[in-house]
């Protein structure tokens, strides 16, 4: 069975490359968006199991791509990233099945945030 996939968008492209070195090295594939918008446009065809986005993006935000009604009809799990001091981002301000890691975060609790959202990494093989 493939890996499940884990959908990046940050406008930061070091950011981005620093997740996906640490989403494949706890066993997931990964697609790297720079917009929400450009995340939008492939969301279905793109198969994620969960989409790890920053809150403050050019365009769209993270908490508004999280509540995006093409993202709650998938039922896709967004864990949410900022490095900025969101005090207003809490439980109750996320949207279902949505999780927030503050930057920055080590790669357990990324780890944690993503099988918390999706359950343990799938591997090439396994049943």
């Amino acid at each position: 069975m493939e890996r499940q996939l884990i959908a990046i968008v940050d406008d930061d492209a070091s950011v981005r490359r620093a997740l996906e070195r640490q989403i494949r090295a706890i066993g997931y594939r990964c697609a790297s968006f720079e917009r929400a918008e450009e995340y939008l446009l492939v969301a279905a065809e793109c198969g994620a199991a969960c989409v790890i986005c920053d809150i403050r993006l050019e365009g769209m935000s993270g908490l508004d791509l999280a509540r995006h009604p093409r993202i709650t009809e998938l039922r896709i799990p967004v864990v949410l990233i900022s490095g900025s001091d969101d005090a207003h981002i809490s439980e109750p301000a996320l949207a279902p099945g949505a999780a927030f890691l503050r930057k920055p975060f080590l790669c357990e609790e990324l780890l944690e945030a993503i099988v918390g959202t999706i359950g343990a990494p799938i591997a090439d093989g396994d049943s």
